[in-house]
């Protein structure tokens, strides 16, 4: 899960939907390796439905204005949450100090708070009334905590009402598919342990959490 980027996109014509993992694009020679350039580039290469990276320029400016803001804020701190309640035992052989774990949720609160006050607002969707890129980066960032234990949408209605939307809108099996690790976060951490990389990740990995 943490090495992959799950994308749900709605075919206009045929109205299906597909999921894929992704580390990168290759096309005509072109390699996209970055998860909201690829996210760009498929919108407009592969002519989905205008909703999800709409053509009206104040529209997209919506889109583009969360996904600008999302990388230091909300991606930031639930990736932040979710690395020192699942890996930092493991890498550093303690519990996380309180402390830390305190300042961690209380960044990730504020985002939370951000997305409902500014950019979800009462809107159905983070854009309008339809499900956009915006969206779909979100959710991602937002069902990761899970895997360790940490429901952002409790205590939170309009996120939680948020969330069954966009869920109803990719497609419940689709939804679920593609986060499954987050779903069963077991697998994934039974596995872990015997990863041919794992020591080099670890060692990574201390000298983050320091």
């Amino acid at each position: 899960y943490f090495r992959s980027v799950f994308m749900g996109i709605f075919d206009q014509s045929s109205r299906s939907t597909f999921v894929r993992s992704h580390t990168d694009v290759r096309q005509h020679g072109l390699t996209i390796t970055l998860l909201i350039a690829i996210l760009q580039y498929l919108a407009q290469k592969c002519s989905v439905a205008d909703h999800w990276f709409p053509a009206d320029l104040q529209q997209r400016a919506r889109v583009s204005e969360y996904l600008s803001w999302q990388h230091l804020n909300l991606r930031l701190h639930c990736s932040k949450v979710t690395m020192l309640r699942g890996m930092y035992p493991f890498v550093m052989g303690s519990e996380v100090p309180k402390e830390k774990m305190d300042a961690a949720m209380e960044d990730m609160k504020q985002s939370l708070d951000l997305l409902e006050e500014k950019f979800l607002q009462n809107k159905q969707f983070i854009i309008g009334s339809k499900i956009s890129l915006a969206d779909l980066v979100a959710i991602v960032e937002m069902m990761r905590p899970l895997a360790v234990g940490v429901d952002v949408f409790k205590d939170r209605p309009k996120l939680l009402a948020w969330r069954d939307r966009v869920k109803k809108e990719l497609g419940e099996k689709l939804f679920d598919q593609a986060h499954e690790a987050v779903l069963n976060p077991s697998d994934m951490q039974q596995k872990m342990p015997n990863n041919s990389e794992m020591q080099k990740f670890k060692s990574a990995l201390s000298r983050y959490f320091r």
